[in-house]
């Protein structure tokens, strides 16, 4: 029979620290939608400004060039959260939260800086909330396997 302070955690893990990773989960799906809402704006209006009658449009100009960038950037503090999140509770190689946050700092940084663009580093951002979502999956398919095993273990 499993004492209180065993029934309190669910695998090692608090169920405040359980809910704190549920929410950076979600979070981290709010920035994949704002993601996904930046390629389908940057192909629609791309694809309207590129039709002869629009060329001379510059609402459409910036809708397709400042839109995708702008949502983009509004994952930044999100994907910033995720990462702490997931380097705190040890969801994935701090190496790897690091690299992903690093790398991609960097590059957006320095685009700005000596390119005066900001395509490359913004285009890194896509990939760092993809590389958490997984690992929020992994996390969570890991605590509904060894629910799976401890089921069966008191079925024996």
């Amino acid at each position: 029979m499993p004492t209180v302070s065993e029934q309190a955690t669910q695998h090692g893990f608090a169920p405040l620290a359980i809910a704190r990773i549920k929410g950076a989960q979600r979070a981290n799906q709010i920035a994949i939608y704002l993601l996904y809402t930046a390629i389908i704006a940057f192909m629609v209006f791309g694809t309207i400004a590129s039709i002869k009658m629009f060329h001379d449009s510059a609402l459409l100009y910036r809708l397709f060039f400042n839109l995708p960038y702008a949502l983009i950037a509004l994952t930044i503090p999100i994907t910033l959260y995720d990462a702490l999140v997931i380097y705190r509770y040890r969801l994935s190689q701090a190496s790897m939260v690091i690299m992903s946050i690093g790398v991609s700092t960097i590059i957006l940084i320095g685009g700005l800086i000596f390119a005066d663009t900001a395509w490359l580093g913004l285009s890194c951002w896509l990939g760092v909330a993809f590389l958490f979502k997984s690992n929020f999956k992994r996390f969570f398919d890991f605590l509904a396997l060894q629910d799976e095993l401890e089921d069966t273990e008191e079925g024996l």
